[in-house]
């Protein structure tokens, strides 16, 4: 049993005195955090772009039933719950998305606002929005925005995002309309 004890010291000692790893760790080093930053970037990018098409095709779907008037008097919140609904991924998402809807006049084609209108977490009251559901034949506009935290917010891609003041980025979409003619138009 000695000798036995012996050969497996003798083995772990040759092994703690070999240096053929020692020219691998230098480069290791190096790309290791080249590569952590890729990674991390990627799950950013990734989550962001999953948001971010699940919020358009939240929309899309919702802004289908709105087209063909499924709804008689819709509010707010409760596009925002249908909204919501579809999309899935969207974290805490009737605290953090806001729609808006409204006209556009097709004789003055008025600009659009500077961008969407989106929840600012630092104020205990949301922003008001403008949620018209239009008439009959008129063109609508529809936007929503949400705010996410970063996964990562010191490093890669979740530092450069461009934030608010609590350090949210925030994800819109956007669609346009028709309103189906009222009957008997």
């Amino acid at each position: 049993m000695a000798t036995f004890m012996n050969s497996i010291r003798a083995r772990f000692g040759r092994l703690a005195r070999e240096e053929d790893g020692a020219v691998a760790t230098i480069p290791f080093i190096i790309f290791l955090p080249f590569f952590l930053l890729l990674v991390m970037s990627s799950l950013e990018m990734g989550t962001l772009m999953l948001r971010h098409v699940m919020l358009e095709r939240a929309l899309d779907l919702s802004v289908r039933d709105l087209r063909l008037g499924k709804w008689a008097n819709p509010t707010h919140n409760d596009f925002k719950k249908v909204v919501c609904n579809r999309a899935g991924v969207i974290p805490n998402c009737m605290n953090v998305l806001l729609v808006e809807l409204r006209p556009v006049s097709t004789e003055t084609w008025e600009p659009l606002s500077n961008g969407p209108i989106c929840v600012d977490r630092a104020e205990a009251i949301h922003p008001v929005t403008t949620f018209t559901a239009g008439a009959g034949d008129e063109m609508m506009l529809i936007r929503a925005c949400a705010k996410f935290d970063p996964i990562f917010p010191t490093s890669g891609l979740g530092f450069r995002l461009p934030k608010d003041n609590t350090g949210a980025y925030a994800l819109t979409a956007a669609t346009a309309f028709v309103n189906e003619p009222d009957a008997g138009s």
